[in-house]
């Protein structure tokens, strides 16, 4: 349902406390958890922000504009771009959180298949359904101030990327790869040690290296880290070099393909595609 955001309403600085919305598109609405799951930091935050819509923490709603909006979900239907266009325009800022928000989530693996096929072979009545053929990231449709990664995002970020835009900085969020916080933690690295296939030296930093430290591969949780993507996600600037490294560890193309091809499928799609290109040449 719309949520009220075109209502005319004096802005926080005229009340002098700064109001935040909280709004979900297509997603599991694990990021809004991660919110709440702040508890005490939530807390101290509510005591400094009027807290305006988050349907997942109060049912009570008040009309916009908003100071800051965090938006958690990708765009999948025809009634999410008209959503997100009026909470774009009710909002002075707006961040995005999770991969859905950020790359179009899992749900983007649509974008490489057929969806009327899968309409008829799931819903008994898919002409009741409305769907758009893609799952697209929030920044594919307006404009976004901030992108917060991560599936879910991680606490800490969040807090940060909330206080730094409340005080009217930057948030300090790095952008170098997970390959980082494995050092940091003292990792013996998987992929050299044991042979285990891993993203980590192509995927965002984040979640504090927790699969590596536990012995496992990274999963690219957190999109890819490097440069920017045509849609406004991101590209890795290292996954052409990674590629035959998991081929040494025994994946072959359908293998990587489909390591690839979870949380962030779209934003690594578009640098896998781009790496077999530069392999075929």
């Amino acid at each position: 349902m719309p949520a009220r955001v075109g209502a005319a309403a004096r802005w926080s600085e005229e009340a002098g406390v700064p109001t935040l919305a909280v709004f979900k598109l297509a997603s599991c609405d694990g990021c809004q958890l991660t919110l709440l799951d702040c508890e005490d930091e939530l807390l101290s935050l509510a005591g400094k922000v009027k807290i305006a819509h988050f349907l997942e923490a109060t049912s009570a709603v008040l009309p916009g504009p908003y100071d800051l909006t965090l938006v958690e979900g990708s765009v999948t239907t025809p009634a999410d771009t008209e959503h997100i266009r009026a909470i774009r325009a009710a909002s002075r800022r707006l961040v995005t959180i999770g991969a859905c928000a950020t790359a179009g989530g899992i749900q983007a693996l649509r974008n490489f298949a057929d969806v009327e096929e899968f309409a008829r072979t799931v819903y008994a009545r898919p002409d009741y359904i409305d769907t758009l053929a893609t799952s697209t990231p929030v920044s594919a449709h307006v404009a976004v101030d901030f992108e917060l990664r991560g599936c879910p995002v991680d606490r800490r970020q969040l807090l940060e990327v909330i206080t730094a835009h409340l005080a009217g900085r930057k948030p300090d969020i790095p952008d170098h790869s997970v390959c980082f916080e494995c050092k940091r933690r003292g990792n013996v690295c998987v992929t050299v040690a044991h042979g285990t296939p891993c993203l980590g030296p192509v995927t965002h930093a984040g979640c504090g290296a927790i699969c590596p430290t536990y012995g496992r591969g990274c999963y690219g949780c957190f999109g890819p880290a490097g440069r920017p993507g045509p849609t406004g996600g991101s590209l890795s600037v290292n996954l052409p070099a990674l590629i035959p490294v998991l081929k040494s560890d025994g994946m072959d193309d359908r293998d990587v393909e489909r390591f690839l091809h979870t949380f962030n499928s779209a934003d690594f799609h578009e640098e896998l595609m781009a790496a077999r290109q530069e392999e075929q040449s």
